[in-house]
């Protein structure tokens, strides 16, 4: 039977760097590359073009974000307090 490898895109890093930091990136990396919403459209289709820098391949629409994945924790927060502050729909 084939020994079915769990390090994913971490594998290029080989023995060095440990188990919990390859982990974490394979975690990030894995965030990284999933299917995003774009904000504008709301189709799939948002593909990270630099670090913090994010274009919708549908629309076109060029948008800042987190720099691993579009809508950051922080950013949902703020997006939610200006609006109930401003009283918008």
């Amino acid at each position: 039977m084939v020994k079915k490898s769990k390090v994913g895109s971490t594998g290029r890093f080989g023995a060095r760097y440990g188990r919990k930091a390859k982990r974490t990136v394979k975690d990030i990396e894995d965030k990284m590359h999933a299917k995003h919403v774009c904000p504008k459209c709301d189709r799939p289709g948002v593909k990270r073009t630099h670090a913090g820098i994010w274009k919708c391949r549908k629309c076109g629409a060029v948008f800042t974000g987190g720099a691993y994945i579009p809508t950051t924790p922080m950013g949902k927060v703020a997006k939610r307090n200006i609006k109930r502050i401003t009283g918008g729909e």
